[in-house]
């Protein structure tokens, strides 16, 4: 009697899981890096942690190891992201909020020696009324940002119960004072909130794309003109590579470097991968 193997078998590289496609560069010196940022001016990686962790600031070699700890003196309520703007000029985006309760959302301008803050520049999202609002509503978390030609650009995490991979994008002035955030938008990603949340962000050194980071993929943003993110032109790329994903940054128009948080021996570590090579693979 002939039995034919099952499909799979003839095609497994339709099959198997996808390729991992990112380059490991070592492990890091830090468990839970929540934010992660490139400086070209000095050539510089730099990390933070979210809540529960210290008020420090790490400075990052190539393979992940800490070359230089600043202890700053300020408050990591929850410490979700790190930007940069034209100048050089770091930004550590307070915003966690998993519980959607929060009056008290903060983006710190840090002083050259980073440790103090320079100027800082609280927002508060209007179409939020209640704290923390209805399960169905939790949209006001936010782990990812960067600064853009003097606005910030928030790019909210769903919590939601029933999530649906809708997501909220926010324009906040790079200005000292309290600022309403501008809703600029919905995007959306997929729709399974452990690989499609959003958890970092980043724009290319020549502002022609965005990267937002999930556990598993990427999703770069393109054709958005002057800042009209929520418009974009949005495509997803597959990382082959599902662990808790929360840093990234653009090394150059092509590289970006992504960092994970360890679990049970899994995660905590640097990577590499260019977009080139994601869109070549597809």
């Amino acid at each position: 009697m002939y039995y034919s193997l099952p499909l799979c078998l003839l095609l497994l590289s339709s099959c198997s899981q996808t390729e991992n496609k990112l380059k490991e560069m070592g492990s890091l010196a830090r468990e839970e890096v929540s934010g992660l940022e490139y400086l070209p001016q000095s050539n510089g990686l730099w990390a933070i942690e979210d809540s529960g962790n210290d008020s420090k600031l790490y400075s990052l070699d190539n393979k992940g190891q800490a070359l230089v700890t600043v202890t700053a003196d300020i408050a990591n309520k929850d410490w979700e992201d790190l930007a940069s703007d034209a100048e050089g000029n770091l930004y550590i985006g307070d915003f966690g909020n998993n519980d959607n309760d929060r009056k008290d959302l903060v983006i710190y301008k840090l002083s050259p020696d980073l440790k103090t803050a320079a100027s800082t520049i609280s927002f508060y999202y209007p179409e939020q009324d209640k704290f923390p609002p209805k399960k169905s509503e939790f949209m006001y978390d936010c782990e990812a940002f960067f600064e853009h030609m003097g606005s910030f650009y928030l790019f909210t995490k769903n919590r939601s119960a029933g999530f649906d991979g809708s997501l909220l994008v926010y324009k906040v002035p790079n200005k000292e004072g309290r600022h309403a955030a501008k809703f600029m938008g919905t995007l959306e990603t997929c729709s399974a909130y452990r690989k499609c949340a959003v958890a970092g962000a980043d724009i290319s050194p020549d502002g022609t794309k965005v990267v937002l980071l999930t556990s598993d993929k990427l999703f770069v943003l393109t054709d958005f003109g002057e800042g009209n993110f929520a418009k974009a032109n949005i495509e997803m790329l597959e990382l082959g590579h599902s662990t808790q994903k929360e840093g990234i940054c653009f090394k150059d128009n092509d590289t970006l470097l992504i960092t994970d948080e360890e679990d049970d021996g899994e995660g905590g570590k640097l990577y590499e991968v260019k977009l080139s090579e994601l869109k070549a693979e597809r």
